[in-house]
């Protein structure tokens, strides 16, 4: 097979190479035949590929439309390139062609700098646009052999965000602030005007591509002169869009419209909520939280899936004789049990997790938030509200009133609110909350520094628990994928990562420990005495997941240092 004769390829030539090659029978050939006569404007691989034939070299394996891309590619001489759309600056990549003349030669530019241009084609022998191209960017091309399926669909979609960017950008006629008015009052009609529809397109592109993605948060931030978009996927953020500033702000006001919150209102924090639909029917439920800058107001959501509220303890990583020690725990009936660690860390999933399985019709289950992190019909879930003077601490109050048998406190943060979780745990109840320490016995010292006293600590602390997530290997390359390689993992897309687990370091305080909980105890003198008696701590968790070749080292030490 030749190269650039400015022809598309032909299904007869490509079908009579793979027989040469021995990776199809003629009887299979005669199969795609067939079937191409009912999909006569299909890519041929596509055809080729929709029978999801057994490659005849090597048994057991099939004919996939990435494995065709990677043999057509060796066999014409260009580099494969299955398409990151986390690595491709986007802008750039509708900034130096037309959308209209990218779609009519089916090509995308993945990358520029000073040595050239490269472009992802999947008909390696049509060249004509090369020559124009190279000239009018005065630069080189390199070409990459790409999935035509992969082309299609990652071009559609970042063409058409391209033409809203525009159409926003250039028929924001009506200023910002009577735009909000329109947000404000609700006034979003099927002949709204354009610029209100390119937005509301931009927002939808925004939400399905970071759940596309994997994305945990999206951040949304304003500059002076562009907004940045950025994902959180595996707990690391990855930009992914430049938006023009004005762009970003009216996708803040849409946002902050669809999260119910005040649109006029720019000089405080506000949180709001709203659900999202997923192509399959489920619905993900996104919370968001705006702050005032210099440019406009960032606006954070945070995604949560209804079916994470379904996972056990063995998918968060929680496992062997700390599961089953937790567990016990949660089978008392009184008593204060504690998860610390930092924002991002996992305490939400735990404790939820946990809930889950004390929710029982037996049981009055009662929690109080700020805000509700995700919302469960199995609980009795209470709004921390400081504008109705209700937080932690006359929440706690207000539950103890309507009979629990649990209750969950989002975040034990003052002296008030850890003094009314030790109350209840005195009067009976099983108390479940978070503190923001590094690590179990961090807990204890917490409390004595909050104005509890010890012998009301020695009391009622159940449990501590401390917990950090790493990232999982990719199960499919192991971690061998390298970001750098022209072929990455299709399913970590290069990173070597895909997934995240927990670490924890549970504590279950001993009477030896209990009794050196005083005003003149420190820190290093409760964890040395923990570790005497077998505490495992985060490190060790993390050293037996590396072992077990879940994660790496290097992982461990980033998130314990």
């Amino acid at each position: 097979m030749h190269n650039c004769n400015d022809q598309s390829l032909d299904l007869n030539r490509l079908l009579d190479a793979l027989q040469a090659d021995q990776h199809l029978s003629a009887r299979d050939a005669g199969q795609v035949l067939e079937l191409a006569t009912t999909h006569p404007g299909r890519h041929p691989l596509e055809t080729i590929a929709a029978l999801d034939l057994e490659d005849r070299q090597r048994t057991g394996q099939r004919l996939h439309l990435d494995t065709l891309c990677q043999w057509l590619a060796n066999k014409v001489g260009q580099p494969f390139q299955r398409i990151d759309p986390l690595q491709l600056d986007l802008s750039q990549v509708n900034g130096l062609i037309s959308p209209a003349f990218a779609q009519r030669h089916g090509i995308l530019i993945l990358a520029s700098d000073s040595g050239g241009i490269t472009v992802a084609s999947a008909q390696p022998y049509q060249c004509d646009w090369q020559t124009d191209l190279a000239r009018s960017l005065g630069k080189p091309i390199r070409r990459v052999l790409a999935s035509p399926l992969q082309l299609r669909q990652l071009g559609q979609s970042l063409f058409r965000l391209a033409h809203s960017v525009q159409g926003a950008q250039h028929q924001q006629s009506a200023s910002l602030g009577e735009l909000e008015q329109l947000l404000e009052l609700g006034k979003r009609q099927a002949d709204a005007t354009a610029d209100d529809a390119h937005i509301v397109h931009i927002v939808d592109w925004l939400l399905q591509y970071a759940i596309e993605q994997r994305a945990s948060d999206i951040h949304l931030e304003p500059r002076r002169e562009q907004g940045r978009l950025r994902y959180r996927i595996d707990g690391l953020l990855h930009t992914v869009y430049a938006f023009p500033a004005s762009v970003t702000l009216s996708v803040v006001s849409r946002l902050k419209h669809l999260g119910r919150m005040d649109v006029a209102e720019k000089r405080r924090p506000q949180d709001g909520r709203v659900k999202t639909g997923l192509p399959g029917g489920n619905q993900v439920e996104l919370r968001l939280s705006t702050l005032p800058t210099p440019f406009g107001e960032k606006i954070v959501l945070r995604l949560f899936d209804p079916r994470q509220l379904q996972e056990d303890f063995d998918r968060l990583g929680l496992e062997g004789e700390q599961l089953a020690q937790w567990q016990a725990l949660l089978q008392r009936r009184q008593g204060i049990l504690l998860v610390t660690g930092p924002t991002g860390s996992g305490k939400t999933s735990t404790l939820y997790a946990s809930l889950k399985l004390l929710a029982t019709p037996e049981v009055n289950l009662c929690t109080i938030e700020d805000p509700i992190e995700r919302l469960e019909p199995a609980f009795n879930q209470l709004q921390v509200q400081p504008a109705l003077d209700l937080g932690f601490a006359n929440g706690v109050r207000a539950l103890l009133r309507q009979d629990p048998d649990i209750i969950m406190i989002g975040e034990i943060r003052d002296r008030e609110t850890a003094l009314v979780a030790v109350q209840a745990a005195l009067t009976g109840h099983l108390v479940l909350s978070t503190l923001h320490t590094n690590d179990t016995c961090g807990a204890i010292t917490r409390l004595l520094e909050l104005g509890v006293a010890d012998y009301l600590i020695k009391a009622t602390l159940g449990g501590v628990m401390a917990q950090r997530l790493v990232r999982l290997l990719c199960r499919e390359c192991q971690g061998s994928a390298s970001s750098a390689s022209s072929q990455p993992c299709q399913l970590c897309r290069g990173t070597g990562f895909h997934g995240r687990t927990g670490l924890f370091e549970l504590l279950v305080p001993s009477e030896n420990l209990r009794a050196r909980i005083g005003a003149g105890v420190d820190l290093a003198s409760l964890r040395q005495q923990a570790m005497a008696e077998g505490l495992v701590d985060l490190r060790r968790c993390g050293e037996a997941k590396v072992a077990r070749g879940l994660t790496l080292y290097e992982e461990v030490l980033r998130v314990c240092a």
